[in-house]
């Protein structure tokens, strides 16, 4: 795999079509992703906190206000109509910001009914996204479900580059000793068609747009070369580009779940057909990106989740990131939208009576005050229940004590609160309250003394109660149970324990650390409302790695 060099014959294809292949998302800082972007060449950005008015447009104030009528001055996407635009750190775009981009990206222009004003711009654009999200963090699903490409320049070190070939950097031989794929124009681009679209069904792709811009980009391949058609090469490489990131399963388990192939035809189109599908299926399997082929092993599938682990989001009329305006009046903390609000009077200064261009002041009413909308992300507390009973230590209390302890350093790295109980004997009992501390979690880690009996419903309690208190507190708690799931102290209250905690809708997981899972823990983890994930043979990493899936 080259991404260095997929990624540039990406740019040429997105600047011949850029509308029609919807952009491309890079990932990884450094010296590869600004060459690429320096062969993009200038862009308009858009920053990720735009408002909606700087966005889509509205109107012009200025214009308004000296007695020009209803202005209306076009926003960012329809400036950008033709070109493309660049987001930086485009992992942090709100979802009500990308469904205003996406929604303009399917119909092409940009429709504006608001304060009166309403106007229609074309606005026919790509995106570059920048992605330098952390973990989970990744870009919008719905924006990036309509970019064609996905590189991930991170390892690509410029002195290790070979010179790049301008197109078909992979594929399955030499462009120029491929001939179409059929004899006729029209079967040709039939075929191909056919042969992503079988593609995009064995990689378990769901999305119709994928092999849609794959035959996008098929032909713009055979235009780089001046060729009317696209050949067997193309088709491939095309696949690659396109497809290979959005995969979320092997084609061999699809080939498994497949039904029995029809009796073969004596038809010679079927057999051209069908060969066409393995070229393609086997170029793109070989080039599946390697955070892919983990996705898939993980049978997670393609990672496309945003959550970076932090608390609920929050609408807050004082702080935080920037929603726009609404009508509305300033008081109880909610700050007054000055200039939305005078974009509210401005086209009703005639009917009040207000001669702008004498002097006079502009005429406020009290319908048009608007104030400012913020959203707000609660901080997250982590809170791990231990089950430190001699069963469990028997079985893997050291692997726990091993994944709690990593999950401790990442959740002080992301400056999020984490909380510890543990349970044994005849009681649970609160070792580290919600705190920032590594040191001291590590030092409550260290002391965590094992044996005794299983005291789960008062484990479970406690780690209710506490997940309460935190949620009172603003926050957002999220619930770890450590536990083999088999407790034998007050065993007959540890059911209503885990339908009480339930009922509280504190998120949770509940991890089965015992050497051979039982019915128990899964019908506990059911109780409580909580994701089940037995983990008998995981190490310390492993049930690090399952706990962040689950958050």
């Amino acid at each position: 795999m080259d991404p260095f060099g997929d990624a540039l014959l990406a740019v040429r294809l997105l600047k011949r079509d850029p509308a029609g292949l919807g952009g491309m998302i890079l990932r990884g800082a450094g010296p590869g992703r600004d060459a690429v972007l320096a062969e993009l060449g200038p862009m308009r950005r858009l920053p990720v906190g735009i408002d909606d008015e700087a966005l889509i447009g509205g109107r012009d104030l200025a214009a308004t206000l000296a007695g020009q009528g209803g202005t209306v001055r076009p926003g960012l996407l329809a400036q950008a109509d033709g070109g493309l635009l660049l987001v930086s750190m485009a992992e942090r775009m709100s979802d009500a910001v990308a469904a205003r981009i996406a929604s303009v990206m399917d119909i092409g222009e940009v429709v504006i009914e608001r304060d009166g004003a309403g106007a229609r711009h074309p606005a026919r654009f790509g995106l570059v996204l920048l992605d330098d999200g952390q973990g989970k963090e990744r870009v919008p699903d719905r924006l990036a479900e309509r970019l064609a490409f996905r590189f991930d320049l991170s390892d690509v070190r410029l002195m290790e580059q070979a010179p790049v070939t301008p197109a078909l950097s992979r594929g399955t031989a030499s462009s120029s000793n491929i001939a179409p794929v059929s004899g006729t124009p029209g079967q040709a681009r039939g075929d191909g068609i056919r042969a992503l679209a079988s593609v995009s069904l064995a990689l378990g792709i769901d999305s119709v747009r994928a092999p849609v811009m794959a035959s996008r980009v098929a032909s713009g391949l055979a235009e780089l070369e001046n060729r009317a058609e696209p050949n067997e090469a193309d088709i491939a490489t095309a696949a690659c580009l396109v497809l290979a990131h959005r995969a979320t399963r092997m084609p061999s388990a699809a080939e498994d779940d497949a039904p029995p192939p029809p009796p073969s035809s004596s038809d010679g189109e079927s057999q051209i057909g069908d060969t066409l599908d393995d070229v393609v299926l086997e170029a793109v399997t070989a080039a599946l990106p390697p955070d892919v082929l983990a996705a898939i092993a993980a049978g997670a599938g393609r990672c496309t989740s945003n959550s970076s682990g932090g608390g609920e989001r929050r609408k807050s009329p004082m702080r935080g990131r920037p929603l726009g305006a609404r009508a509305g009046l300033p008081r109880g903390g909610a700050r007054l939208a000055l200039i939305d609000t005078l974009r509210a009077a401005a086209p009703w200064q005639k009917l009040r009576g207000a001669d702008l261009a004498s002097g006079d002041r502009i005429a406020i009413r009290r319908d048009d005050l608007r104030i400012k909308r913020f959203e707000t992300r609660a901080d997250a507390t982590t809170i791990f229940a231990v089950d430190a009973s001699g069963s469990a230590a028997a079985a893997r209390l050291g692997e726990a004590k091993g994944a709690v302890e990593l999950l401790l350093a990442e959740a002080y790295v992301k400056r999020t609160e984490v909380a510890l109980i543990s349970f044994r004997g005849d009681s649970a009992e609160v070792l580290l309250p919600p705190t920032r501390s590594l040191t001291r979690a590590r030092r409550s880690l260290a002391d965590l003394p094992g044996g005794g009996g299983t005291p789960l419903a008062a484990g479970i309690d406690a780690a209710r109660l506490l997940g309460e208190a935190v949620r009172g507190k603003g926050r957002t708690p999220f619930v770890v149970l450590l536990s083999d799931g088999r407790g034998n102290v007050g065993a007959e209250a540890t059911m209503p324990a885990a339908k009480a905690f339930g009922a509280s809708g504190l998120g949770a997981v509940f991890v089965d650390i015992s050497n051979r899972p039982r019915s128990e823990g899964a019908e506990l983890a059911a109780a409580m409302r909580a994701r089940y994930l037995p983990l008998p043979r995981a190490d310390a990493v492993g049930l690090r790695d399952a706990v962040k899936a689950a958050q």
